[in-house]
């Protein structure tokens, strides 16, 4: 299986999209990095997750471009399916996209309102998804959306591959039962082994199989410049339950190390994030080309 290493960002120093967005995603694709991923923050600085992917899809030939991870519920599905069928066509098996129930804040998730369980919205709505980019014509009456014989055109040659993110059993039981990867994050090692087992007796129930390279974790790193208590608190923001130093890497040997003893645990895609803001973005994609690159096979 091969392992592969992105970079997950909301833009250098969480600064709005410009310029400085565009020379970050050229730098990354001159140093041959495999991934760009941008997650779903509406007023947190940097792009929006969806263009922000079209504008680096549109400004390299080899990056791959992410989602870590979309909000689905609160979207309508069939615009959120012709998007992503749009930016696969024109950047073919360069887009990767992984959804999530709801925004990681409580200030996020104000801009996305569900009328019904959200659950059940979200697991209605990547269905949709799914169907339309794959099916010349849907029609879908469910609790939440009805179509009748809609189309997505252009439709890429290849189906996505849809991914989820997700921590909590009932959420790996929905990878298992219903996607093509997961995404995890604030997992230790350990727990992202044992989740990939649920995952795996899930789709196993279900009839379906996740490809063995489909699993995957973000990873949060401390560098020089960035603040470790206020990236150990976010951390215990999200897992209150565990040690925040097991969770958040402590420099490039930390990241290392992680990375290493999460493949062991059956992981190989990996989304290495600055768990604070980066003043010298080059200088990290010199030094993430220099400290990861030689874990990639």
């Amino acid at each position: 299986m091969k392992v592969r290493i992105g970079i997950g960002s909301i833009g250098p120093s969480g600064s709005e999209p410009g310029a400085e967005f565009d020379e970050f995603v050229d730098a990354i694709e001159k140093a041959g990095i495999d991934s760009l991923w941008l997650p779903d923050f509406v007023s947190q600085g940097g792009p929006d997750a969806t263009i922000g992917m079209a504008w680096a899809a549109a400004r390299t030939q080899n990056l791959k471009v992410g989602t870590g991870v979309l909000v689905l519920p609160g979207r309508n599905p069939s615009l959120v399916a012709a998007q992503l069928a749009t930016m696969a066509v024109l950047a073919p098996k360069r887009i990767l996209p992984a959804f999530g129930v709801r925004a990681a804040t409580k200030r996020e998730r104000q801009f996305y309102p569900v009328d019904g369980t959200r659950a059940d919205v979200f697991e209605e709505a990547l269905v949709v998804v799914r169907r339309l980019l794959t099916e010349e014509s849907v029609t879908h009456h469910g609790a939440y959306f009805h179509l009748d014989e809609a189309r997505v055109v252009p439709r890429p040659q290849k189906p996505l591959d849809l991914w989820l993110g997700g921590r909590a059993d009932v959420g790996l039981r929905r990878v298992g039962r219903l996607a093509d990867g997961w995404l995890g994050s604030f997992l230790t090692p350990d727990e992202a082994a044992r989740a990939r087992t649920v995952i795996e007796d899930a789709a196993r129930e279900s009839g379906r199989e996740v490809e063995d390279d489909h699993y995957g974790t973000n990873i949060s790193i401390v560098l020089p410049g960035i603040d470790p208590d206020t990236a150990l608190q976010r951390a215990v923001a999200q897992r209150p339950d565990v040690d925040p130093k097991s969770l958040v890497a402590d420099g490039w040997d930390g990241a290392a190390e992680l990375v290493r003893r999460y493949v062991e645990g059956g992981l190989t895609k990996f989304v290495v994030r600055p768990a604070g803001p980066v003043a010298d973005w080059q200088g990290f994609i010199d030094e993430f080309t220099a400290e990861m690159g030689p874990l990639e096979d």
